[in-house]
């Protein structure tokens, strides 16, 4: 039975296109209609199809002469924080409307390399700062105005950010397979929300090169598809060693995250935190999140009960550390070397201060305050310092758990994806980030697979937490549970 392109994986995409069922070609041009077809969800920032055909065009060559990558002609997007040649690059703020790189960052060289042809880039929070996608200050293609991207499930349902355009793209079948990054769970939460598989790895495990900063410590760019085995390709190919370009790359070969996909499970710890399911777990969330971890047990799993103590420490520590580094990362737009410059200013002073409340969103602003405050004088040690010192106490936590178990499961978030601008208070929804964030202070990989559906038939993302590079083993736990489910199968109604 003959199946569409856009229900395809990347694996199955990049099988056809070696054995030339399908060209590089005919896959761009293909996927660029679905993403003209469905602009309504605000999906992409930046489409240019001369550029894509392009690089299809180059892919068809590559297949031609015997000498293509293992990804060749597989199209794929890029989170718009994410420097591209071919494409603008605007992080979603009107304070870099229109730049354009003089190169491409090492993830999507890396991709562009095993043969992946980029599509276009995607919408997501300003600066990535946010938990729903709701922060744009660019218009995304189709529109005249900065707009949310929305839930395929549901298009009147945020998609999670800050990756949201990420995750609606890949969960509408509108590309195979899209990048991400995240900060403090802003791959995972949108993968949940949107019922599709993102990893975030290791921290230093994919080049930061190129990523356009938020909070250093923290970034870490990642895959997401609609499967284990998508996102083990697409991590293959992006990962590995930068040293000569960033200094928190980490100096470590290359590996292939496919290859264990087929591993058993028999005998698999699997640590279970009494704090991920408190109180304000949503009842349905736990449902599903209860199921899964029983399809688990009959896959051959263990579960066992640990403790993370400090995990509601982490929304305090996360909330002090990211916007301080966000407060010095984005001190660089100024209005000066480049980015937007208000047109009418007085003196050098006042043209920085207008282009920056011009150029910044409400969200980046209120982030960037929070971090001068926590820097500075009188306040550093109070606050900056003592989140420093409650960071290493929660990788502390994550250790000790590891000593009883081989990977962590919960919750990605407390419910499912609520309704665009439901959520007006900004702390209740730093609270929403609780789950995520632990993983990423203690630069821990990160996975959120498909788990099953909640209220309003909208999908539940259960997250699997292992420690550092063992990327490998949440890939196969990930890829056997969908052996044996189909969650990850199912589309949204219309695509």
């Amino acid at each position: 039975m003959s199946i569409a392109l856009h229900d395809m994986g990347v694996a199955r995409l990049a099988a056809h296109l070696r054995e030339k069922k399908v060209s590089s070609v005919e896959a761009a041009r293909h996927f660029l209609a679905r993403a003209r077809q469905h602009q309504h969800l605000g999906a992409f920032l930046a489409l240019d199809e001369e550029a894509t055909l392009a690089q299809a065009r180059a892919q068809d060559a590559a297949l031609a002469a015997g000498d293509a990558g293992p990804l060749a002609g597989v199209p794929i997007a890029h989170k718009d924080v994410f420097v591209t040649r071919d494409f603008a690059t605007t992080a979603a703020s009107k304070m870099l409307a229109g730049y354009r790189s003089p190169f491409d960052a090492t993830i999507v060289a890396r991709l562009a390399q095993a043969g992946c042809v980029t599509l276009g880039k995607l919408n997501c929070d300003e600066f990535a700062m946010g938990g729903a996608s709701e922060n744009s200050g660019v218009a995304p293609a189709g529109f005249d105005a900065p707009q949310p991207v929305r839930n395929p499930w549901d298009p009147s349902r945020v998609p999670g950010g800050s990756s949201g355009g990420s995750a609606a793209a890949v969960a509408a079948r509108l590309t195979p397979a899209a990048t991400g990054s995240d900060t403090g769970g802003s791959i995972r939460q949108p993968a949940g929300f949107c019922g599709i598989t993102g990893i975030k790895p290791t921290y230093g495990r994919a080049s930061r090169h190129g990523m356009i900063a938020y909070a250093s410590s923290l970034d870490q760019a990642g895959a997401m598809g609609r499967s284990a085995e998508d996102c083990a390709l697409i991590l293959s190919a992006m990962c590995g060693p930068d040293v000569a370009h960033d200094s928190t790359s980490v100096d470590r070969p290359a590996e292939d995250y496919g290859a264990r996909l087929n591993d058993s499970l028999e005998g698999l710890r699997i640590g279970v935190p009494e704090e991920f399911f408190g109180d304000g777990l949503a009842d349905d969330v736990r449902a599903a999140i209860e199921a899964a971890l029983g399809e688990y047990e009959k896959l051959g799993a263990r579960r066992v009960p640990i403790r993370l103590p400090r995990t509601q420490l982490a929304v305090p520590v996360y909330y002090i550390i990211s916007p301080a580094e966000a407060s010095s990362n984005l001190s660089r737009f100024d209005g000066v070397r480049y980015g937007h410059r208000a047109r009418d200013y007085a003196d050098l002073l006042d043209m920085y201060q207008k282009s920056r409340a011009e150029g910044f969103g409400e969200e980046v602003k209120r982030r960037i305050m929070i971090g001068t405050y926590v820097l500075s004088e009188g306040y550093y040690d109070a606050y900056y310092l003592q989140a420093q010192k409650i960071r290493r106490l929660i990788a502390q936590d994550f250790q000790a758990a590891f000593a009883q178990c081989d990977v962590i499961a919960g919750p990605v978030a407390p419910t499912v994806a609520p309704p665009i601008g439901a959520q007006t208070d900004p702390v209740a929804n730093y609270l929403a980030d609780v789950y995520t964030l632990p993983a990423s202070l203690a630069g821990l990989p990160g996975l959120s697979l498909p788990a099953g559906f909640g209220a309003g038939g909208l999908p539940v993302g259960l997250q699997l937490i292992a420690n550092h590079f063992q990327e490998s083993h949440l890939l196969n736990a990930a890829h056997r549970f969908q052996q044996a489910s189909d969650f990850h199968l199912r589309a949204p109604e219309g695509f």
